[in-house]
């Protein structure tokens, strides 16, 4: 069902496009815990964002309606599921909502901090519908451990893509 305009006709506007986030950032936390966005992300995120646990012990960065659509996602799973519970309760019990100040700097709580090993110099990479903020030495590790790997996979990862 399309929504009213002001003027009490239906509005057909497309939905806004979901942010694509890409590249390669070095950005540093401050002595406060504050990591400074990409400029080129802050428009995307300006309206508040969250951040969680990520696997492989970096940080997920979504913007709120990101986020919200994964958990309505989320919310589908049955309750049933030990998995999904457990999924669940890790992603979501680490999640902090945030809004980045007039800076583009936004707070990374200290026990995400900790999880993820931050210390002050960061990566942050844009991963399609989110950021992953990761410590820059481990980013550095996991890439070079992956990138030969890359070049070796199969079709089976991604199936009709290239």
């Amino acid at each position: 069902m399309a929504a009213e305009g002001a003027d009490g006709t239906a509005d057909v506007r497309p939905p806004a496009p979901a942010a694509l986030f890409l590249g390669t950032h070095h950005p540093r936390l401050d002595e406060k815990g504050r990591l400074f966005l990409p400029a080129k992300f802050r428009d995307d995120l300006a309206g508040g964002l969250v951040v969680t646990r990520g696997q492989e012990r970096c940080l997920y960065v979504f913007p709120d309606a990101e986020f919200h659509r994964l958990y309505e996602l989320m919310r589908q799973a049955p309750v049933t599921s030990k998995a999904a519970r457990d999924y669940q309760r890790v992603f979501l019990s680490g999640a902090s909502n945030e809004t980045p100040d007039k800076q583009g700097r936004v707070t990374v709580p200290p026990h995400l901090r900790e999880y993820a090993g931050l210390t002050r110099e960061c990566v942050v990479i844009g991963a399609g519908p989110r950021l992953e903020v990761w410590d820059a030495q481990a980013w550095e590790t996991y890439l070079a451990d992956r990138e030969g790997a890359f070049s070796d996979l199969s079709e089976e990862v991604l199936p009709g893509l290239i």
